[in-house]
């Protein structure tokens, strides 16, 4: 709730404003009222709990499994990895959460274009912030989140630190409205979700991590 507050408090005035003549015309209430209602509940922040078991590595967004694939990760470990995209649409909570537990280890952000977030080219093309969660002298096991930002969504918000510790859940950042998130891990994480499977950030199990 706390990100929207600025959006809250001008939909507050709006609606307030839309009962007098000055914009009753132009917004009316059930305009402004229905705005802020979608506000309320786009900003929604449910709690969630992890599985039991430290092995599982849980999913860092609500949404949709797009994609699941190997590619060439660039931006920091420069190797092979295996790859879990998962689109948000403007219904689904947009809180990011780490997926194990660890290290802020790296963080960077890329300018970018807004195409759809389901384009092909979005995870290259689109504005970016690329985080790596795990432990320094463990980098084989760590892992990697990209908020992606889509045709929407236009502003990428970080809360975590450069070298804060961070549970398996905890939250991290956000999307606003509609975006993107990819999950990078090591080639021996066994995925164990499929396309078109919907996730929960911080509870859905994503992959198992080697021991």
């Amino acid at each position: 709730m706390y990100e929207g507050r600025w959006i809250f408090i001008i939909l507050i005035v709006a609606n307030v404003l839309s009962e007098t003549r000055l914009l009753h015309s132009f917004l009316p209430p059930v305009i402004t009222g229905g705005l802020l209602l979608f506000c309320l509940w786009f900003f929604r922040d449910p709690e969630r709990k992890p599985p039991t078991d430290p092995s599982i590595a849980v999913s860092p967004a609500d949404g949709t499994v797009t994609l699941v694939d190997e590619v060439e990760e660039e931006q920091y470990f420069k190797r092979r990895m295996k790859r879990v995209s998962i689109f948000l649409s403007v219904f689904d909570v947009h809180v990011n959460r780490t997926p194990i537990a660890g290290e802020v280890l790296f963080t960077e952000g890329r300018g970018g274009l807004y195409l759809d977030a389901r384009h092909p080219e979005a995870s290259v093309l689109n504005e970016s912030l690329f985080w790596v969660f795990g432990l320094k002298n463990h980098l084989e096991k760590a892992v990697a989140v990209k908020q992606i930002t889509g045709a929407i969504a236009r502003r990428i918000v970080p809360w975590a630190l450069l070298g804060e510790s961070m549970e398996r859940g905890e939250r991290f950042g956000m999307i606003r409205f509609g975006s993107r998130t990819d999950l990078y891990l090591p080639l021996d994480a066994e995925v164990l979700v499929t396309v078109g499977k919907k996730v929960k950030g911080g509870e859905t199990a994503i992959a198992r991590m080697a021991s």
